[in-house]
């Protein structure tokens, strides 16, 4: 019996248990495959005692409507920088990786499946390199990886924050408000740019277009004067005003290597005072709510696809590659191809265009 082991790395995502249930019934067609889940990353295979599941039909029946991962996930450490304490308190990092791939070999581990992000393929990459037989399938609700078309959780989270804005429009208007919506997308404005045109939004700032406050407050006041009148801003986590600086800050958690972002919406309200823009303003951040729940049609179906790629991968011997989407295909692509350069929204997009042609500003 063959065994090829799955593991979900990076931030939570829609879609993720509909990936492992896609390889768990493809793999069930060949009969002599046996599939196993790796506990939060590779931290199962890293911790003593090992943390790994058999991943059965049975164990997953129906998972495909369930957010979140039956196997769990990290965004912290990894095989190349795994947490330990000094013995003056401090913390440090400590290469397993080659200790990682002898544990693999030991469990009868023929290949891998890595579902994650750009930080959890680029370990992807380092581990093909040190000889492990490993496939990447692309996660990620940013949206931000240039070699494919869409990642699977990215239109869920969309959807989530569309719903927020036509929920925070009847209270707007109920109150005469501007109301600011913070939404994820890290360096990457996608969320925010799907969200303003499908919500209707008057103002959509990204990390692309840096914003001119004054042009901002222009803009909302075409739709509030005298005390009257509503708007909707969209702003993503990543978004700075032109001269200014991303708004971060460093963790303080062990092992997470990126930085913090969030508060942009406070900061905007804040900053549209200190100018003198008098309108009744509040913020809401939508957070962690674009990563949980139920996954849309649309993420079930492509993460289902993703999945069965990503099995049939292993079947041909595709390792060192990622599953990827070029409409209408789903093809692969090799590692450094896949994190080679982030997918930034251009601000000359169509998409953009389009924002722009109802009438959406960017305070650009």
């Amino acid at each position: 019996m063959k065994r090829v082991l799955v593991a979900t790395g990076g931030g939570d995502c829609p879609g993720l248990n509909a990936v492992i249930r896609a390889v768990v019934k493809r793999a069930a067609q060949e009969r002599d495959w046996e599939v196993i889940g790796s506990i939060q990353s590779y931290d199962g295979i890293l911790r003593e005692p090992t943390e790994i599941m058999v991943l059965d039909e049975k164990a997953v029946a129906g998972i495909h409507v369930d957010g979140g991962t039956i196997i769990g996930t990290t965004n912290k450490g990894g095989p190349f920088a795994w947490p330990f304490k000094n013995q003056d308190g401090t913390w440090g990092a400590v290469d397993r990786s080659d200790e990682m791939i002898r544990k693999l070999q030991y469990l009868g581990v023929d290949a891998v499946i890595s579902i994650g992000g750009d930080g959890s393929q680029k370990i992807s990459q380092q581990l093909f390199e040190k000889g492990l037989k490993i496939i990447g399938v692309p996660k990620t609700i940013d949206n931000d990886l240039s070699a494919t078309d869409f990642t699977f959780g990215f239109q869920t989270a969309v959807q989530i924050a569309t719903e927020s804005v036509d929920k925070l429009v009847t209270t707007a208007a109920s109150h005469n408000r501007v109301l600011v919506l913070e939404v994820m997308g890290r360096n990457a404005g996608w969320i925010a740019l799907n969200t303003a045109i499908a919500g209707g939004a008057e103002v959509c700032l990204i990390p692309e277009i840096p914003y001119d406050i004054e042009k901002v407050a222009e803009k909302l006041y075409s739709r509030y004067s005298k005390g009257k009148g509503h708007a909707i801003v969209v702003i993503a986590e990543g978004a700075a005003p032109k001269g200014g600086t991303l708004l971060a800050e460093k963790s303080d958690e062990v092992g997470y290597e990126n930085v913090r972002l969030g508060g942009v919406a406070r900061k905007l309200v804040n900053d549209l005072k200190a100018i003198g823009f008098e309108a009744d303003m509040r913020e809401t951040v939508l957070g962690h709510l674009q990563r949980g729940g139920v996954p849309i049609a649309y993420d079930r179906i492509l993460a289902t696809q993703f999945g069965v790629k990503a099995f049939e991968m292993v079947l041909e011997g595709k390792y060192g590659e990622m599953v990827a989407y070029r409409h209408p295909n789903i093809i692969s692509v090799p590692f450094h191809e896949a994190i080679d350069s982030p997918n930034f929204v251009d601000p000359n997009c169509d998409l953009v265009k389009t924002a722009k042609g109802v009438g959406i500003g960017f305070g650009d």
